[in-house]
């Protein structure tokens, strides 16, 4: 590790304990959303319930999917103990039907001049065997993020926006923080300065249409206006495939994307 790299996390840790020490550590709350698909709860919105749609869909996987890079956390015993069957990097996760997980679908263009409520649930990031939970992950602009440290070993939380403000928590202990992000912004890489095979992106948006893909692929946009959309899937690796989509009142209208491998 370089000595200024070093030196900038001792002053973390050195000032979190000394405020836990004064009684400002902050407390658990309680179970929280990780912000996998958007939704208006239930807080008023713009969207008439009798005419909603919804657009839902697949992210499909063609070709030779690549190889599972492992991780090594050699270095950290008390995070690898915790994957003794190894862990591997989630750039590229290849679900077994052929489907990729991961992807985050959200509409682009279409809502108009419609507002939206800012969610009073927040949205979670753990820290959990030195990986973050969930790798890729969806947020209001305002709604509140929780940053969890499950660990109970020094990790070191680094978004880096280029539109929203940066911030740097460290975090020694069992713990959690909590922020939120003022502007809209896609794809913010969040890294670990202490691991650095850690790895996740949160996108912020200005309205709940999102969704992230799972186990299976699949993704659903719910409660959507009639209109005409631009609904894009984004992929860390293979970028972005974008689509049109009108739908009526009361439709459900599926789509599906197709990423290529090599």
């Amino acid at each position: 590790m370089k000595r200024s790299k070093l030196f900038f996390i001792l002053i973390v840790l050195a000032l979190v304990l000394l405020t836990s020490g004064c009684g400002g550590g902050e407390q658990q709350s309680p179970p929280v959303t990780g912000g996998k698909s958007g939704g208006q709860g239930s807080q008023a919105g713009p969207v008439d319930p009798a005419t909603a749609a919804v657009i839902k869909g697949v992210v499909n996987f063609s070709g030779t999917a690549p190889q599972p890079e492992p991780i090594l956390m050699d270095a950290e015993p008390t995070c690898a103990g915790q994957h003794p069957d190894g862990i591997f990097s989630e750039a590229v996760v290849v679900n077994a039907n052929n489907t990729l997980k991961n992807v985050f679908v959200y509409v682009k263009d279409g809502l108009g001049d419609l507002k939206f409520p800012t969610p009073s649930e927040p949205v979670l990031l753990d820290q959990v065997g030195c990986i973050y939970v969930p790798h890729v992950l969806g947020i209001q602009v305002g709604q509140d993020f929780i940053i969890r440290n499950s660990d109970g070993i020094l990790h070191n939380i680094n978004p880096l926006p280029k539109v929203n403000r940066p911030y740097n928590v460290g975090q020694p202990v069992k713990m959690e923080s909590k922020k939120t992000f003022e502007k809209p912004e896609l794809y913010i890489p969040i890294e670990c300065d202490v691991h650095e095979w850690m790895s996740a992106y949160i996108n912020v948006l200005d309205h709940p249409y999102y969704s992230v893909t799972g186990d299976d692929g699949s993704f659903t946009l719910p409660n959507l206006p009639p209109g005409t959309y631009t609904i894009v899937a984004w992929q860390e690796t293979y970028g972005e495939q974008t689509q049109s989509v009108t739908i009526g009142e009361k439709e459900t209208k599926e789509i599906t994307f197709t990423f290529e491998g090599q």
